[in-house]
């Protein structure tokens, strides 16, 4: 938390709250950038970083933060009480001690002394800082619906975005779909596997049914059975749900041409809520369109047909198409 990614370093490099966060601090508080996070402190307030050496001869007049009467350290030399000053309160944990100037000092560390107001560590989880200029934790999934794709967390100091399941967080705020196809799937050897947004469904390698046999990636009828196409292509596809209308999703088209054939294209079933219709694009081909917007998750079949014709032949065949429309549960 607090970090980002350098793809150029391979390396995390802190995030620069106080740029990114509108408004990151509050009642008059000015924003100190801090590794993994940030400060919110008084405007007079000045920040030295001590490694262990020498401290200033002479600091800078501050408001000084006494040592509460009546308390002794430890073994240690430590202080674990609670630091009153005239507008703020620290409560800080056992390890801590104040120094020639009454500043709480971390033992055998580095420390942020913050002349104005206080010093602490810079492992800030040892303390608790109260003042009237504190608020409690921002709420930053309130800001706005779009801080997220799929859904905001809230945490304390900030917040995390969370995908749903088929899902997987692409940067900080997007979701990606996993294509479980190629990880983990359970299907059988004489199935195959087709990711769709959100998921995956296992069909049958071999959809052909009596008395078709499959023939390339089609399906034959040995004989020329009256009122069944003599061939049937399947597909599939998957879209979003909700997605945007009108929209071009699919292509139909003659995979050969003869001299003075006239092809036909028509949606043959699966459209009786008026959700598609074909338009011809020219005399071999023909682009599925859907008006309507479709909710997931569903599994859509539609079923095209082709006729090719030859008056001059007097030539006419028929083929299917039957397209399997697979709609994910979320829009993206």
């Amino acid at each position: 938390e607090g970090y980002e990614f350098d793809y150029e370093k391979q390396s995390c490099k802190d995030i620069d709250e106080c740029k990114t966060l509108q408004e990151a601090c509050k009642g008059g508080m000015k924003c100190v950038n801090h590794f993994g996070g940030y400060l919110c402190l008084p405007h007079n307030a000045r920040i030295i970083i001590s490694n262990g050496e020498d401290e200033p001869t002479t600091p800078p007049p501050v408001e000084r933060v006494e040592v509460q009467p009546g308390l002794s350290p430890n073994s240690r030399g430590d202080y674990s009480r609670v630091i009153h000053s005239s507008t703020h309160t620290l409560q800080c944990s056992v390890g801590f001690m104040p120094d020639s100037q009454n500043y709480l000092i971390k033992i055998r560390s580095t420390n942020i002394k913050l002349t104005g107001t206080t010093v602490m560590s810079n492992t800030m989880s040892f303390c608790e800082f109260h003042s009237h200029s504190c608020f409690p934790d921002i709420n930053e999934c309130e800001f706005s619906n779009y801080i997220c794709q799929f859904q905001c967390v809230n945490q304390p100091g900030g917040y995390q975005c969370v995908c749903p399941d088929g899902y997987q967080l692409q940067g900080t705020r997007m979701c990606q779909d996993i294509n479980e196809c190629e990880t983990a799937h359970n299907c059988r050897e004489d199935e195959m596997c087709w990711n769709y947004y959100g998921g995956f469904r296992c069909y049958p390698r071999n959809p052909c049914r009596e008395p078709y046999v499959k023939t390339g990636e089609g399906c034959q009828s040995p004989s020329v059975c009256r009122g069944l196409p003599p061939v049937i292509v399947y597909k599939y596809m998957s879209i979003f749900s909700e997605r945007s209308v009108p929209a071009d999703i699919f292509q139909i088209q003659a995979t050969s041409v003869y001299p003075n054939m006239v092809n036909t294209f028509t949606i043959k079933s699966g459209n009786e809520g008026g959700e598609f219709y074909l338009r011809r694009s020219s005399n071999v081909s023909a682009m599925l369109v859907m008006t309507k917007p479709l909710t997931g998750p569903r599994e859509h079949v539609v079923d095209l047909e082709m006729v090719t014709q030859s008056n001059v032949l007097s030539y006419r065949s028929s083929s299917l198409l039957r397209l399997t429309i697979i709609v994910g549960p979320y829009p993206f």
